[in-house]
């Protein structure tokens, strides 16, 4: 048996759009600049519908906010879509590092907390999903040593256009899945009578690569009764 060797398969926008057309029954030289500028629009569209469907494991990374003594709210990048675990670095005097986990709370428990200025460690914060998104923290941080907010967060699938031999901002197992997704968006406008036989395409293969897209880690949740029984 004689294979290739390697793994270099990286379509580029282009070619992807094309063959998007292709399964909706409209060839190569059929496509005009109208198609192109719909299939543009539609993609993006979709890349950021998916950027919905969070976590997207492939748009995860890590951000180190240097926190200041007395301040307690933080602008957050506006591509972030989600924080998913929060955690504070304390350095004291001597140098000694120590990382405590922090938890998110709603618009309202932070409302319901009576003395938002308390200063100390702190273990909770508030991402406020606005245009320009912050996070707060609670209790404030205080002087004693030097902190670092860190926390993981989704953010938002790179921009996809049809120049300049560009590729998606997507992982290879997700290349079905976006060119029958794709495909689907466009048989709606150009071939309504395939619309619905590529949509159930679209959906089947975006379900598989949804079902890959996890952290393949066992996962228990048991009670801890130590304290009730003796």
């Amino acid at each position: 048996m004689t294979t290739s060797g390697t793994y270099a398969f990286s379509p580029a926008n282009a070619d992807l759009v094309t063959y998007a057309f292709s399964l909706c029954g409209i060839r190569r030289t059929e496509i005009l600049q109208e198609h192109l500028v719909n299939a543009n629009m539609a993609m993006n569209v979709m890349l950021q519908a998916w950027g919905n469907e969070t976590p997207n494991l492939w748009t995860v990374d890590e951000v180190v906010q240097t926190l200041v003594p007395g301040v307690r709210t933080y602008n957050v990048d506006p591509k972030t879509i989600m924080v998913l675990d929060a955690f504070v670095r304390w350095t004291n005097d001597s140098g000694s590092v120590a990382d405590r986990i922090i938890w998110p709370v709603s618009r309202t428990e932070y409302a319901s907390y009576p003395n938002k200025g308390l200063e100390g460690a702190p273990t909770t914060f508030w991402f406020d999903r606005q245009l320009a998104p912050t996070i707060t923290l609670w209790p404030v941080p205080n002087g004693e040593g030097v902190y670092e907010l860190r926390y993981y967060r989704c953010v938002q699938i790179q921009d996809a256009a049809m120049s300049g031999a560009q590729t998606l901002d997507i992982p290879l197992l997700w290349m079905e899945a976006f060119a029958y997704g794709l495909a689907s968006r466009m048989a709606l406008i150009y071939m309504p009578d395939k619309h619905v036989m590529l949509d159930a395409l679209a959906e089947r293969s975006w379900t598989r690569a949804a079902t890959q897209n996890v952290e393949n880690v066992p996962l228990f949740i048991g009670p801890q009764l130590g304290g009730y029984y003796r």
